[in-house]
């Protein structure tokens, strides 16, 4: 390890907790993740009700038809430790619980999409996280049951993109198109 790094920097390449994109980045000796062109990248996760239903080639599609490029696709089972980093902000809410069996009851797709404004388009084509309010023609209106069994979870903003891109994709794993 490089003697240059702080302390708190060989912390978080240690333990893998990272506050934000710059932490990974610095913790790993990578530069925060853009690809080339600044092309802004979003980060959608199929989740298990998608997976089950078999839905995922249909998501993906929709999404591709939209114009987006798969800049990374993978799948893989969530850990506790990934389910509570990915969803910190719920976890002294009452349904954490049911929210993690539920992310760890099949496995999820990771996806990283890129395109012009790409979290506000991304977010327009799932529709709202309330699957029974999402109107007929999202992702949600279409394929979801309720909020939580909603097909997809989206990042919510360029920087929440970015912080989720680097906790579901290492490096080496996007590749521009």
């Amino acid at each position: 390890m490089p003697s240059s790094r702080t302390q708190k920097q060989c912390a978080m390449a240690t333990t893998g907790i990272y506050r934000s994109c710059a932490d990974f980045a610095v913790a790993r000796d990578v530069p925060v993740r853009r690809l080339p062109g600044l092309m802004e990248t979003t980060l959608l996760l199929l989740k298990p009700d998608c997976v089950k239903k078999g839905l995922c080639g249909e998501v993906l599609a929709r999404l591709e038809k939209a114009g987006f490029s798969l800049c990374g696709c993978k799948m893989f089972a969530m850990t506790d430790d990934l389910v509570k980093a990915h969803y910190a902000h719920l976890l002294d809410k009452p349904f954490y619980g049911e929210l993690r069996d539920f992310m760890q009851s099949s496995p999820v797709v990771a996806l990283a999409l890129a395109g012009e404004n790409a979290v506000e388009r991304a977010r327009d084509l799932m529709g709202p996280t309330d699957s029974k309010k999402a109107a007929k023609g999202t992702i949600r209106g279409d394929f979801g049951e309720n909020v939580m069994a909603n097909i997809v979870h989206g990042s919510d903003s360029i920087e929440n993109a970015e912080a989720e891109l680097v906790r579901f994709f290492a490096p080496g794993e996007l590749f521009p198109r």
